[in-house]
């Protein structure tokens, strides 16, 4: 996320720039740059092809969109938000029949108003904490080892530095996974 990115960056693209900083750090790292927005069937071949989806967006449609492919493919999804000096993490999981998707704790009918850190701004430290959860917890699914965060979420208050969490669970009407609990 924005720690990837230095003085030098401003003004190119962001996923160039990560894959370039990646490049720096680590030249044994194969990244691949998609500087495009992903809709509709573009969007699903791109989860389809995926071992985990890490959703970094800023906008509710966005994170609705990937949530539907991840729960189509059955790809396991580690979502991070930050805003201000809020942020929050999660684990989706598809593959789980317990684990909640983002809908079932931000149903899409109840979409709130839009808050873009973009406009609101974000404290800088902030998604750099978030995107490092986030890279642990991916790594953590494609590894196979410890607990994730499914069914969990996790919010931080970084005014005070505290956590709080909330215990989730798949909710049987969902309008994206609630057709996995019913009987075919």
């Amino acid at each position: 996320r924005q720690i990837a990115h230095d003085l030098a960056a401003v003004g190119h693209n962001k996923a160039q720039s990560v894959v370039q900083r990646l490049g720096a750090i680590n030249p044994l790292i194969c990244a691949q740059a998609l500087a495009l927005r992903l809709e509709a069937s573009a969007l699903d071949e791109q989860v389809a092809g995926a071992d985990v989806v890490l959703d970094c967006s800023d906008n509710f449609a966005t994170r609705q969109a990937i949530n539907a492919a991840c729960v189509r493919h059955r790809k396991p999804l580690v979502a991070g938000a930050a805003l201000g000096f809020d942020a929050q993490i999660s684990v989706y999981d598809a593959r789980d029949p317990v684990s909640p998707c983002y809908a079932c704790v931000f149903p899409p009918q109840q979409q709130p108003q839009e808050m873009r850190c973009a406009v609101m701004g974000v404290f800088a430290p902030l998604v750099g904490i978030i995107g490092s959860m986030q890279a642990a917890e991916a790594l953590k699914l494609l590894l196979g080892i410890g607990p994730t965060l499914v069914g969990r979420l996790q919010m931080l208050d970084a005014r005070g530095m505290q956590w709080s969490e909330l215990r989730l669970g798949r909710q049987p009407d969902c309008p994206v996974c609630g057709h996995q609990l019913r009987p075919t």
